[in-house]
C-alpha cells in the first residue's frame, strides 16, 4: 500500500487550506496567529526535550501543547465555520484558561517571585520559556483579528504568557534581581 505524500503542492499558490474547509492567503490573519501558536509549541517543545521525561516540567508542558493543538483548530476556521468547533477539542474555552490559573497559583508557592526586572538566560530551560512567552504574546496579537471574542484564544495565550513566565521563574530556582553596571 502506498504511503500518502507529505507534499500535496495546493500550497505552492500562496494559499492554505482550514480547518473545516476554505482557502486564504498564508500571508493572512488566520495563518499568522496559528502559526505563531505553532512557533510557541515548537519552543516548548525544546524546553520539554531539556527538562528530561516523565518530570514534573514534562508533564506540564505536554499538558500545554494539547491545549495548543486545540487553540490552533480554532484559529485555523474561518469565522463561518466556526460554529462546527467542538469545546476543549477544537475551540478553547473560559474553563482552559482558568485552568491555567490554577497552574500559575500552584507554581507561586514552589518559588520567591522576584521583586525586579529579570534578565533571562539563569539557565538554559529557563531561557527557552522565555523565548516560548515572547512568542506567546506575539501569537495574542494575531489573535486579536483572527479571533475577536467571544472566542477565549486571546485569553487564553495571555495567561499561558503568564504561565511560561512563572515556570522560567519556578525553573531558575532562584529571584536574580537586575543589578546595575554603574
Amino acid at each position: 500500500m502506498a504511503r500518502e505524500k507529505i507534499y500535496t503542492r495546493t500550497g505552492d499558490d500562496g494559499t492554505t487550506g482550514l480547518f473545516y474547509g476554505g482557502r486564504v492567503g498564508k500571508d493572512s490573519a488566520l495563518p499568522r496567529a496559528y502559526g505563531a501558536v505553532d512557533e510557541a509549541q515548537a519552543i516548548l517543545g525544546l524546553a520539554r526535550a531539556e527538562s528530561g521525561k516523565g518530570t514534573e516540567l514534562d508533564n506540564l508542558l505536554v499538558h500545554i501543547m494539547r491545549d495548543l493543538w486545540v487553540l490552533m483548530a480554532e484559529l485555523a476556521t474561518l469565522p463561518e465555520n466556526r460554529h462546527k468547533l467542538v469545546d476543549t477539542k477544537s475551540r478553547v474555552t473560559s474553563e482552559m484558561v482558568t485552568k491555567l490559573e490554577k497552574m500559575i497559583d500552584d507554581l507561586d508557592e514552589k518559588f520567591t517571585p522576584p521583586t525586579e526586572f529579570v534578565v533571562p538566560g539563569e539557565n538554559k530551560i529557563a531561557a527557552l520559556l522565555d523565548v516560548g512567552r515572547t512568542v506567546t504574546r506575539r501569537a495574542e496579537r494575531h489573535s486579536l483579528v483572527a479571533a475577536p471574542a467571544p472566542s477565549q484564544a486571546c485569553p487564553y495565550l495571555n495567561r499561558l504568557s503568564d504561565l511560561l513566565w512563572t515556570i522560567a521563574r519556578w525553573q531558575e530556582g532562584k529571584s536574580l534581581p537586575v543589578k546595575s553596571i554603574d
